[in-house]
Protein backbone atom coordinates (compact mmCIF):
# COMPACT_ATOMS: atom_id res chain seq x y z
CA UNK A 1 0.00 0.00 0.00
CA UNK A 2 1.04 3.24 -0.96
CA UNK A 3 2.40 5.57 2.02
CA UNK A 4 0.76 8.76 2.44
CA UNK A 5 2.00 11.79 5.14
CA UNK A 6 -1.55 12.62 6.05
CA UNK A 7 -4.67 11.04 6.07
CA UNK A 8 -8.07 13.15 6.34
CA UNK A 9 -11.98 11.79 7.27
CA UNK A 10 -14.64 14.04 6.67
CA UNK A 11 -17.10 15.45 4.85
CA UNK A 12 -16.31 18.42 2.40
CA UNK A 13 -17.51 20.40 0.43
CA UNK A 14 -15.83 21.65 -3.21
CA UNK A 15 -16.82 23.23 -6.71
CA UNK A 16 -17.88 20.54 -9.65
CA UNK A 17 -18.82 23.60 -11.99
CA UNK A 18 -19.35 27.37 -11.51
CA UNK A 19 -22.96 26.83 -10.34
CA UNK A 20 -22.33 23.27 -8.82
CA UNK A 21 -21.25 22.38 -5.26
CA UNK A 22 -20.68 18.74 -4.63
CA UNK A 23 -20.28 17.18 -1.48
CA UNK A 24 -18.11 14.46 -0.51
CA UNK A 25 -19.58 12.86 2.46
CA UNK A 26 -17.25 11.06 4.92
CA UNK A 27 -14.61 10.50 2.43
CA UNK A 28 -11.04 9.89 2.63
CA UNK A 29 -8.61 12.66 1.63
CA UNK A 30 -5.00 11.35 0.96
CA UNK A 31 -1.86 13.51 0.93
CA UNK A 32 1.75 12.98 -0.18
CA UNK A 33 4.89 14.81 0.98
CA UNK A 34 4.59 17.44 -1.62
CA UNK A 35 1.03 17.99 0.01
CA UNK A 36 -0.60 17.49 -2.96
CA UNK A 37 -4.28 15.69 -2.87
CA UNK A 38 -2.71 12.04 -4.14
CA UNK A 39 -6.00 9.97 -3.14
CA UNK A 40 -9.72 10.86 -2.78
CA UNK A 41 -11.50 7.30 -1.73
CA UNK A 42 -15.29 6.91 -0.81
CA UNK A 43 -17.00 5.18 1.65
CA UNK A 44 -18.13 2.63 -0.38
CA UNK A 45 -14.89 2.45 -2.44
CA UNK A 46 -12.60 -1.03 -1.94
CA UNK A 47 -9.53 -0.06 0.49
CA UNK A 48 -11.81 2.59 2.29
CA UNK A 49 -11.45 0.13 5.64
CA UNK A 50 -8.27 -0.60 4.67
CA UNK A 51 -6.61 2.83 5.03
CA UNK A 52 -8.83 3.53 8.32
CA UNK A 53 -7.67 0.62 9.88
CA UNK A 54 -3.57 1.29 8.76
CA UNK A 55 -3.72 4.84 9.91
CA UNK A 56 -6.31 5.98 12.44
CA UNK A 57 -3.91 4.80 15.21
CA UNK A 58 -0.88 7.08 13.65
CA UNK A 59 -0.76 10.46 14.01
CA UNK A 60 -1.02 11.16 10.27
CA UNK A 61 -4.84 10.10 10.76
CA UNK A 62 -7.26 13.52 11.21
CA UNK A 63 -11.09 12.43 11.27
CA UNK A 64 -13.04 15.41 11.74
CA UNK A 65 -15.29 15.72 14.77
CA UNK A 66 -19.76 15.82 14.46
CA UNK A 67 -20.56 19.59 12.66
CA UNK A 68 -17.01 20.08 11.48
CA UNK A 69 -16.46 20.24 7.57
CA UNK A 70 -13.72 20.74 4.98
CA UNK A 71 -13.69 23.52 2.57
CA UNK A 72 -11.38 24.28 0.33
CA UNK A 73 -8.96 27.72 1.34
CA UNK A 74 -9.75 30.58 -0.27
CA UNK A 75 -7.94 32.49 -3.08
CA UNK A 76 -8.19 36.48 -2.20
CA UNK A 77 -6.92 37.87 -5.75
CA UNK A 78 -6.87 41.18 -4.42
CA UNK A 79 -5.08 42.54 -1.31
CA UNK A 80 -3.34 45.95 -0.27
CA UNK A 81 -1.28 44.87 2.58
CA UNK A 82 -0.09 47.65 3.67
CA UNK A 83 -3.53 49.65 3.65
CA UNK A 84 -4.41 46.88 6.29
CA UNK A 85 -3.39 49.73 9.00
CA UNK A 86 -5.92 51.83 7.52
CA UNK A 87 -9.25 49.01 7.24
CA UNK A 88 -12.37 51.00 7.67
CA UNK A 89 -11.44 54.02 7.44
CA UNK A 90 -12.62 57.20 5.67
CA UNK A 91 -14.73 55.10 3.15
CA UNK A 92 -17.04 57.99 3.03
CA UNK A 93 -14.50 59.94 0.60
CA UNK A 94 -14.59 59.85 -3.02
CA UNK A 95 -11.72 57.48 -4.37
CA UNK A 96 -9.21 59.53 -5.55
CA UNK A 97 -9.44 62.31 -2.00
CA UNK A 98 -9.36 58.34 -0.16
CA UNK A 99 -5.86 57.73 -1.84
CA UNK A 100 -4.43 61.26 -1.48
CA UNK A 101 -6.09 62.42 1.95
CA UNK A 102 -5.30 58.48 4.05
CA UNK A 103 -3.63 56.26 1.15
CA UNK A 104 -0.73 57.62 -0.29
CA UNK A 105 0.67 58.70 3.05
CA UNK A 106 0.14 55.58 4.88
CA UNK A 107 1.79 53.55 2.15
CA UNK A 108 5.09 56.39 2.37
CA UNK A 109 5.71 54.90 5.67
CA UNK A 110 6.61 51.37 4.22
CA UNK A 111 10.22 52.73 3.96
CA UNK A 112 10.43 52.13 7.32
CA UNK A 113 11.26 48.11 7.31
CA UNK A 114 10.37 48.11 11.20
CA UNK A 115 6.77 49.45 10.04
CA UNK A 116 6.39 47.69 7.83
CA UNK A 117 7.45 44.26 9.33
CA UNK A 118 4.98 45.01 11.76
CA UNK A 119 1.86 45.53 9.62
CA UNK A 120 2.82 42.60 7.22
CA UNK A 121 2.90 39.93 9.78
CA UNK A 122 -0.19 41.19 11.44
CA UNK A 123 -1.85 40.90 7.61
CA UNK A 124 -0.67 37.50 6.47
CA UNK A 125 -1.78 36.28 10.12
CA UNK A 126 -5.45 38.11 9.67
CA UNK A 127 -6.32 36.73 6.36
CA UNK A 128 -4.52 32.93 7.07
CA UNK A 129 -6.99 32.95 10.56
CA UNK A 130 -9.97 33.83 7.74
CA UNK A 131 -9.39 31.24 6.22
CA UNK A 132 -7.34 32.58 2.87
CA UNK A 133 -4.70 30.12 1.76
CA UNK A 134 -3.93 31.70 -1.15
CA UNK A 135 -3.20 35.89 -1.42
CA UNK A 136 -2.49 38.33 -4.33
CA UNK A 137 -0.58 40.88 -3.02
CA UNK A 138 -0.21 44.84 -4.53
CA UNK A 139 2.94 45.86 -1.91
CA UNK A 140 4.27 49.43 -1.91
CA UNK A 141 6.81 51.57 -3.86
CA UNK A 142 9.69 49.88 -1.61
CA UNK A 143 11.17 47.61 -2.62
CA UNK A 144 12.61 46.03 0.63
CA UNK A 145 9.29 45.93 2.20
CA UNK A 146 7.98 44.45 -0.77
CA UNK A 147 10.15 41.28 -0.32
CA UNK A 148 9.62 41.10 3.06
CA UNK A 149 6.38 40.76 2.85
CA UNK A 150 6.92 37.42 0.51
CA UNK A 151 9.60 36.52 3.43
CA UNK A 152 6.61 36.86 5.81
CA UNK A 153 4.49 35.18 3.31
CA UNK A 154 6.84 32.00 3.07
CA UNK A 155 7.59 31.79 6.93
CA UNK A 156 3.71 32.18 8.22
CA UNK A 157 3.04 29.33 5.03
CA UNK A 158 0.44 31.49 2.96
CA UNK A 159 1.13 31.53 -1.02
CA UNK A 160 1.51 34.54 -1.79
CA UNK A 161 1.71 36.29 -4.52
CA UNK A 162 3.43 39.92 -4.01
CA UNK A 163 4.01 42.58 -6.55
CA UNK A 164 6.07 45.56 -6.18
CA UNK A 165 4.13 48.82 -7.01
CA UNK A 166 4.84 50.75 -9.50
CA UNK A 167 4.13 54.39 -9.42
CA UNK A 168 6.66 56.73 -11.28
CA UNK A 169 4.42 59.15 -13.22
CA UNK A 170 5.64 62.90 -11.72
CA UNK A 171 2.46 64.38 -12.56
CA UNK A 172 0.01 61.71 -10.99
CA UNK A 173 1.90 61.07 -8.41
CA UNK A 174 2.18 63.12 -4.82
CA UNK A 175 6.16 63.75 -4.35
CA UNK A 176 6.73 62.07 -1.25
CA UNK A 177 5.33 58.66 -2.54
CA UNK A 178 6.45 57.53 -6.10
CA UNK A 179 9.12 55.49 -7.74
CA UNK A 180 12.66 57.78 -8.13
CA UNK A 181 12.12 57.90 -12.01
CA UNK A 182 11.45 55.20 -14.57
CA UNK A 183 14.51 53.43 -14.64
CA UNK A 184 14.59 53.15 -11.28
CA UNK A 185 11.64 51.61 -10.74
CA UNK A 186 11.79 48.94 -13.74
CA UNK A 187 15.20 48.20 -12.21
CA UNK A 188 14.29 47.31 -8.97
CA UNK A 189 11.22 45.84 -10.01
CA UNK A 190 13.40 43.38 -11.79
CA UNK A 191 15.67 42.45 -8.85
CA UNK A 192 12.15 42.17 -6.97
CA UNK A 193 11.77 39.88 -9.34
CA UNK A 194 14.60 38.13 -9.07
CA UNK A 195 15.13 37.58 -5.08
CA UNK A 196 11.47 36.52 -4.67
CA UNK A 197 12.20 33.73 -7.46
CA UNK A 198 15.20 32.50 -5.25
CA UNK A 199 12.90 32.43 -1.83
CA UNK A 200 10.77 30.31 -4.07
CA UNK A 201 12.60 27.30 -4.34
CA UNK A 202 12.66 26.85 -0.62
CA UNK A 203 9.13 27.42 -0.02
CA UNK A 204 6.79 24.60 -0.44
CA UNK A 205 3.72 26.02 -1.07
CA UNK A 206 5.02 28.53 -3.49
CA UNK A 207 5.68 32.57 -3.26
CA UNK A 208 5.50 34.17 -6.37
CA UNK A 209 6.34 37.80 -7.95
CA UNK A 210 4.08 40.01 -9.40
CA UNK A 211 4.33 42.76 -11.97
CA UNK A 212 2.64 45.58 -10.65
CA UNK A 213 1.41 49.02 -11.70
CA UNK A 214 -0.60 50.16 -9.62
CA UNK A 215 -3.04 51.43 -12.48
CA UNK A 216 -2.76 53.34 -15.79
CA UNK A 217 -2.55 56.96 -14.13
CA UNK A 218 0.00 56.53 -11.81
CA UNK A 219 2.54 55.21 -14.70
CA UNK A 220 4.03 56.58 -17.80
CA UNK A 221 4.07 55.10 -20.92
CA UNK A 222 7.52 53.92 -20.49
CA UNK A 223 6.94 52.43 -17.64
CA UNK A 224 3.95 50.02 -18.65
CA UNK A 225 5.77 49.30 -21.73
CA UNK A 226 9.27 48.13 -19.54
CA UNK A 227 7.01 46.21 -17.08
CA UNK A 228 5.07 43.92 -20.07
CA UNK A 229 8.54 43.44 -21.28
CA UNK A 230 10.00 42.27 -17.60
CA UNK A 231 7.01 40.43 -17.60
CA UNK A 232 7.34 37.98 -20.59
CA UNK A 233 10.75 37.87 -20.05
CA UNK A 234 10.57 36.59 -17.06
CA UNK A 235 6.81 34.92 -17.16
CA UNK A 236 5.39 36.76 -13.83
CA UNK A 237 2.20 36.97 -12.72
CA UNK A 238 0.66 40.68 -13.32
CA UNK A 239 -1.73 42.51 -11.75
CA UNK A 240 -3.34 46.26 -11.55
CA UNK A 241 -6.70 48.12 -11.34
CA UNK A 242 -8.48 48.11 -14.51
CA UNK A 243 -12.11 50.44 -15.16
CA UNK A 244 -12.36 50.46 -11.27
CA UNK A 245 -14.09 54.15 -11.42
CA UNK A 246 -15.78 56.72 -13.17
CA UNK A 247 -12.84 58.79 -12.27
CA UNK A 248 -9.87 56.06 -13.46
CA UNK A 249 -12.01 54.27 -16.59
CA UNK A 250 -12.45 58.25 -18.09
CA UNK A 251 -8.85 59.54 -17.34
CA UNK A 252 -7.49 56.46 -19.30
CA UNK A 253 -9.96 57.01 -22.24
CA UNK A 254 -8.69 60.99 -22.39
CA UNK A 255 -4.87 59.66 -22.43
CA UNK A 256 -5.61 57.07 -24.71
CA UNK A 257 -8.83 57.07 -26.68
CA UNK A 258 -9.47 53.76 -25.50
CA UNK A 259 -10.27 51.85 -22.65
CA UNK A 260 -8.08 50.47 -19.94
CA UNK A 261 -8.04 47.05 -21.35
CA UNK A 262 -6.65 47.96 -24.48
CA UNK A 263 -4.59 50.42 -23.39
CA UNK A 264 -3.13 47.80 -20.88
CA UNK A 265 -3.12 45.13 -24.06
CA UNK A 266 -0.95 47.15 -26.14
CA UNK A 267 1.70 47.46 -23.48
CA UNK A 268 1.90 43.53 -22.99
CA UNK A 269 -0.04 43.52 -19.84
CA UNK A 270 -3.05 41.54 -20.71
CA UNK A 271 -1.86 37.50 -20.50
CA UNK A 272 -2.80 34.25 -19.38
CA UNK A 273 -0.83 34.88 -16.04
CA UNK A 274 -2.54 38.46 -15.38
CA UNK A 275 -5.45 39.46 -13.16
CA UNK A 276 -7.32 42.93 -13.18
CA UNK A 277 -8.94 44.05 -9.99
CA UNK A 278 -12.23 45.47 -9.90
CA UNK A 279 -13.03 46.23 -14.22
CA UNK A 280 -16.59 47.51 -13.50
CA UNK A 281 -17.03 49.42 -16.76
CA UNK A 282 -15.61 46.42 -19.38
CA UNK A 283 -17.88 46.58 -22.54
CA UNK A 284 -18.70 43.36 -24.42
CA UNK A 285 -15.27 43.83 -26.52
CA UNK A 286 -13.30 44.46 -23.56
CA UNK A 287 -14.47 41.34 -22.12
CA UNK A 288 -13.92 39.37 -25.19
CA UNK A 289 -10.29 40.77 -25.29
CA UNK A 290 -9.89 39.42 -21.49
CA UNK A 291 -11.40 36.00 -22.65
CA UNK A 292 -8.60 36.09 -25.79
CA UNK A 293 -5.66 37.02 -23.75
CA UNK A 294 -6.63 34.42 -20.33
CA UNK A 295 -7.07 37.56 -18.37
CA UNK A 296 -8.96 37.27 -15.16
CA UNK A 297 -11.15 39.66 -13.10
CA UNK A 298 -10.94 40.25 -9.65
CA UNK A 299 -14.21 41.05 -8.51
CA UNK A 300 -14.35 43.37 -5.32
CA UNK A 301 -18.04 43.48 -4.42
CA UNK A 302 -17.32 45.09 -0.71
CA UNK A 303 -14.90 47.85 -2.22
CA UNK A 304 -16.89 47.87 -5.36
CA UNK A 305 -19.92 49.26 -3.24
CA UNK A 306 -17.68 52.52 -1.57
CA UNK A 307 -15.29 52.81 -4.88
CA UNK A 308 -16.13 51.88 -7.99
CA UNK A 309 -19.63 53.95 -8.58
CA UNK A 310 -21.76 51.32 -10.36
CA UNK A 311 -22.52 47.16 -9.87
CA UNK A 312 -20.30 44.80 -12.38
CA UNK A 313 -22.09 42.73 -14.23
CA UNK A 314 -20.25 39.91 -12.96
CA UNK A 315 -22.44 36.65 -14.38
CA UNK A 316 -22.31 38.61 -17.99
CA UNK A 317 -18.45 38.47 -18.25
CA UNK A 318 -18.41 35.40 -16.81
CA UNK A 319 -21.35 33.92 -19.41
CA UNK A 320 -18.57 35.72 -21.81
CA UNK A 321 -15.74 33.16 -21.16
CA UNK A 322 -14.11 35.59 -18.58
CA UNK A 323 -12.09 33.65 -15.35
CA UNK A 324 -13.57 35.30 -12.45
CA UNK A 325 -11.83 35.19 -8.52
CA UNK A 326 -13.02 37.05 -5.49
CA UNK A 327 -11.12 40.05 -3.82
CA UNK A 328 -11.61 41.34 -0.46
CA UNK A 329 -9.62 44.60 -2.34
CA UNK A 330 -8.54 45.23 1.81
CA UNK A 331 -9.08 48.09 2.48
CA UNK A 332 -10.92 49.57 0.50
CA UNK A 333 -13.18 46.60 1.33
CA UNK A 334 -13.16 46.55 4.98
CA UNK A 335 -13.45 43.20 5.19
CA UNK A 336 -10.18 40.58 5.14
CA UNK A 337 -13.03 37.75 5.02
CA UNK A 338 -13.86 35.88 1.53
CA UNK A 339 -17.08 34.68 3.06
CA UNK A 340 -18.10 38.02 3.55
CA UNK A 341 -17.37 39.44 0.42
CA UNK A 342 -19.15 36.40 -1.24
CA UNK A 343 -22.10 37.45 0.58
CA UNK A 344 -22.07 40.82 -0.95
CA UNK A 345 -21.26 39.50 -4.34
CA UNK A 346 -24.62 37.69 -4.01
CA UNK A 347 -26.32 40.63 -2.42
CA UNK A 348 -24.81 43.19 -5.43
CA UNK A 349 -26.09 41.01 -8.04
CA UNK A 350 -29.66 40.78 -6.96
CA UNK A 351 -29.22 44.76 -6.39
CA UNK A 352 -28.39 44.73 -10.04
CA UNK A 353 -30.49 42.21 -11.46
CA UNK A 354 -33.66 43.45 -9.84
CA UNK A 355 -32.58 47.65 -10.23
CA UNK A 356 -32.34 49.99 -7.39
CA UNK A 357 -34.39 53.24 -8.36
CA UNK A 358 -38.40 52.60 -6.99
CA UNK A 359 -39.31 55.77 -9.04
CA UNK A 360 -38.93 53.16 -11.97
CA UNK A 361 -41.09 50.79 -13.34
CA UNK A 362 -40.46 46.69 -12.44
CA UNK A 363 -39.65 46.08 -15.76
CA UNK A 364 -37.07 49.05 -16.40
CA UNK A 365 -35.72 49.18 -12.72
CA UNK A 366 -32.92 46.65 -13.60
CA UNK A 367 -30.20 44.32 -15.89
CA UNK A 368 -31.61 40.84 -16.16
CA UNK A 369 -30.10 37.97 -16.09
CA UNK A 370 -27.28 39.68 -13.64
CA UNK A 371 -27.86 37.57 -10.21
CA UNK A 372 -25.20 35.00 -9.33
CA UNK A 373 -25.88 31.98 -6.53
CA UNK A 374 -23.79 31.52 -3.30
CA UNK A 375 -22.62 28.15 -5.50
CA UNK A 376 -21.04 30.69 -7.86
CA UNK A 377 -19.34 32.81 -5.15
CA UNK A 378 -18.37 29.95 -3.73
CA UNK A 379 -17.05 29.20 -6.77
CA UNK A 380 -15.48 32.82 -7.63
CA UNK A 381 -13.61 31.87 -4.06
CA UNK A 382 -12.33 28.57 -4.64
CA UNK A 383 -12.09 26.88 -7.66
CA UNK A 384 -12.24 30.29 -10.01
CA UNK A 385 -9.59 31.62 -8.03
CA UNK A 386 -7.19 29.25 -9.47
CA UNK A 387 -8.41 29.01 -12.41
CA UNK A 388 -7.36 32.78 -12.69
CA UNK A 389 -3.78 32.11 -11.43
CA UNK A 390 -3.63 29.15 -13.46
CA UNK A 391 -2.92 26.69 -10.31
CA UNK A 392 -4.09 23.41 -9.31
CA UNK A 393 -5.34 25.26 -5.88
CA UNK A 394 -9.13 26.17 -4.61
CA UNK A 395 -10.62 22.30 -5.24
CA UNK A 396 -10.66 19.17 -3.38
CA UNK A 397 -9.81 17.08 -6.25
CA UNK A 398 -7.09 14.57 -6.64
CA UNK A 399 -3.40 16.11 -7.76
CA UNK A 400 -4.60 19.80 -6.37
CA UNK A 401 -2.90 20.77 -3.14
CA UNK A 402 -4.20 20.05 0.44
CA UNK A 403 -5.35 23.81 1.00
CA UNK A 404 -7.99 24.00 3.45
CA UNK A 405 -10.13 25.38 6.17
CA UNK A 406 -11.51 22.91 8.29
CA UNK A 407 -15.23 24.84 9.60
CA UNK A 408 -16.75 24.21 13.21
CA UNK A 409 -20.16 24.77 12.68
CA UNK A 410 -20.47 23.98 16.80
CA UNK A 411 -18.54 26.34 18.51
CA UNK A 412 -20.75 28.20 21.38
CA UNK A 413 -19.86 32.12 21.04
CA UNK A 414 -20.85 31.24 17.39
CA UNK A 415 -22.67 27.85 16.95
CA UNK A 416 -24.62 27.60 13.24
CA UNK A 417 -28.70 26.63 13.46
CA UNK A 418 -27.96 23.25 12.51
CA UNK A 419 -30.03 21.24 15.06
CA UNK A 420 -30.89 17.95 13.55
CA UNK A 421 -28.15 15.46 12.85
CA UNK A 422 -29.94 14.72 9.55
CA UNK A 423 -30.18 18.05 8.05
CA UNK A 424 -29.63 18.35 4.30
CA UNK A 425 -25.99 18.83 3.71
CA UNK A 426 -26.76 22.02 1.02
CA UNK A 427 -28.18 23.35 3.26
CA UNK A 428 -25.62 22.92 6.10
CA UNK A 429 -23.45 24.35 3.06
CA UNK A 430 -25.70 27.48 2.60
CA UNK A 431 -25.52 27.97 6.55
CA UNK A 432 -21.71 27.92 6.50
CA UNK A 433 -21.47 30.54 3.70
CA UNK A 434 -23.44 32.82 5.24
CA UNK A 435 -23.01 32.78 9.09
CA UNK A 436 -19.60 31.48 9.45
CA UNK A 437 -17.15 34.03 11.50
CA UNK A 438 -13.70 33.64 11.96
CA UNK A 439 -14.25 31.28 15.39
CA UNK A 440 -15.54 28.92 13.23
CA UNK A 441 -12.51 28.20 11.12
CA UNK A 442 -11.13 25.53 13.84
CA UNK A 443 -8.10 24.95 11.20
CA UNK A 444 -6.20 26.16 8.20
CA UNK A 445 -3.96 24.00 6.28
CA UNK A 446 -1.70 25.01 3.00
CA UNK A 447 0.14 22.41 0.83
CA UNK A 448 -0.45 19.98 3.61
CA UNK A 449 1.18 21.87 6.40
CA UNK A 450 -1.00 23.07 9.33
CA UNK A 451 -0.92 27.08 9.48
CA UNK A 452 -3.45 28.21 11.75
CA UNK A 453 -5.22 26.33 14.57
CA UNK A 454 -8.11 28.04 16.98
CA UNK A 455 -8.24 26.15 20.43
Amino acid sequence: MISYTQVFQGTAFSSSSPKEVKILKDHLFCINTDGMIEKIVAPEEEGYQILIDSYSDTEQFHHLAEGQYFFPGFIDLHVHAPQWAQSGTALDLPLYDWLNTYTFPLESKFSDIHFAKKIYENVVTTLLTNGTTTALYFATVHKEASLLLAKLCAEKGQRGLVGKVVMDHPEQNPDYYRDADTQTALADTEEFILAVNELAKSVKQGVYPVVTPRFIPSCTDEALKGLGELAAKHDTYIQSHCSESDWAHTYVQDRYDKNDAFALHDFGLLREKSVMAHCNFLNDDDAELFAKTGTAVSHCPISNAYFANSVIPIAHLHAKGVEIGLGSDVSGGYSPSLFDNARQAVISSRMLDDGVNPALPAEKRGLPNSRITMNEAFFFATAGGGESLSLPIGRLEENYAWDVQIIDTTVASAKLPIYSANEDLFDVFHKIMYLVRPENIREVWVQGEKVHSRM
